[in-house]
């Protein structure tokens, strides 16, 4: 079945960076576009940025700039580098398969805080 596992994330101070990794299985990988989602409390998920199986990505307004996410097709797994972070990242963020009713993975806390 689909596996979708995120890691990496964790506690981190205003401006500091962390990666975020999902490793993936289940599925073919290599021919699915990708993507990074969040929740924060009290929010609606929302979408961090995206990538197609060319590697071509799209970043939302609020992470452009700070936020970098990649593919790895050989290992099956997707990356998130985030770098400058601020207080307003903090949420719960999700790896997914970017097709309509792809699947989620189950979340990894990010917690940006002094």
């Amino acid at each position: 079945q689909v596996q979708l596992v995120e890691s990496g994330g964790g506690l981190v101070q205003p401006g500091g960076s962390l990666s975020l990794s999902c490793a993936t299985s289940g599925f073919m990988f290599g021919i699915y576009p990708m993507a990074w989602y969040r929740q924060a409390p009290g929010a609606q998920r929302e979408l961090v940025a995206s990538i197609t199986t060319g590697g071509r990505t799209n970043y939302a307004d609020s992470v452009k700039g700070r936020f970098t996410i990649s593919r790895d097709n050989v290992k099956h797994s997707l990356h998130l580098q985030m770098n400058s972070l601020k207080a307003e990242d903090t949420a719960v963020y999700y790896c997914r398969v970017n097709t309509t009713g792809g699947s989620w993975g189950q979340g990894t806390q990010v917690t940006v805080s002094s």
